[in-house]
């Protein structure tokens, strides 16, 4: 991996500044996200540091903020190590995911005013120019696009802490889906379920639009399972495929 080009002056030598630890957090956890750092990977300070171009301290203090995030584990004096990912886990984050998120947005449609109509329709807008089809070479734009699109359904709801959580466990979610992505043959329509929920949380069906979201939610790790129980895909760090279940 190239050297990431970070400047580090004299005085962030002796204290680290809060931009050049959010910069080398923001970098470790897109590499995470992406795989380029791969799971299970071991993460030694004083090789990365070199890579990232930033001081330990820098890179002790970057690294801690991802095990909050719970991308990165710590292995007590034997330093720290990628997250691994399994089906198991997504499988797990994904049962959080709907039983939060969808609460969140029959709030956000009972609560949600003008402008939250009005931002829902522009990141709608904006995502849909992305995703038909949804280009490999545009993938990463369309994950920060994909994620204001949740964001802004449940923006008429009020609890700050609902977000925090959301956004943390969507970005767990990122791991697995490059690879659902990356699936050959796949025929799963993003933008019609997109669509989906999207016009009935405008046109105001609580109902019709936890289900549509719910639907959606879930159809990740039901791809991602068939793909594993049929051989199509093995995870890293795991190595494992799923038995293949009797019909």
């Amino acid at each position: 991996m190239a050297k990431r080009p970070f400047v580090l002056s004299s005085a962030d030598a002796a204290m680290p500044s809060r931009t050049l630890i959010e910069q080398t957090y923001a970098a470790l956890r897109s590499d995470i996200v992406e795989g380029v750092l791969e799971p299970g990977r071991k993460l030694p300070i004083e090789h990365l540091r070199v890579q990232y171009g930033v001081g330990a301290g820098t890179l002790r203090e970057a690294i801690t903020r991802l095990v909050s995030d719970a991308l990165v584990t710590a292995e007590g004096q034997r330093g720290f190590r990628v997250a691994p990912i399994a089906i198991e886990d997504l499988e797990d984050l994904t049962r959080l995911r709907v039983h939060i998120e969808i609460e969140a947005l029959r709030q956000s449609i009972r609560h949600g005013g003008e402008r939250w109509r009005t931002g829902l329709c522009a990141s709608y807008e904006a995502l849909s120019a992305l995703e038909q089809p949804i280009d490999p070479a545009h993938r990463r734009q369309w994950e920060v696009l994909n994620i204001r699109f949740h964001e802004a359904l449940l923006a008429g709801q009020e609890s700050p802490w609902t977000r925090k959580v959301l956004r943390l466990l969507s970005r767990h979610g990122e791991r697995y889906r490059r690879y659902a992505m990356g699936l050959p043959g796949s025929v799963r329509d993003v933008h019609v379920e997109h669509t989906a929920i999207f016009e009935s949380a405008l046109a105001g069906h609580e109902a019709r639009a936890a289900l549509a979201l719910e639907a959606h939610i879930r159809a990740t790790p039901d791809l991602l399972a068939r793909a594993l129980r049929s051989g199509q895909l093995t995870l890293p760090a795991s190595g494992e495929t799923v038995p293949a279940q009797a019909a």
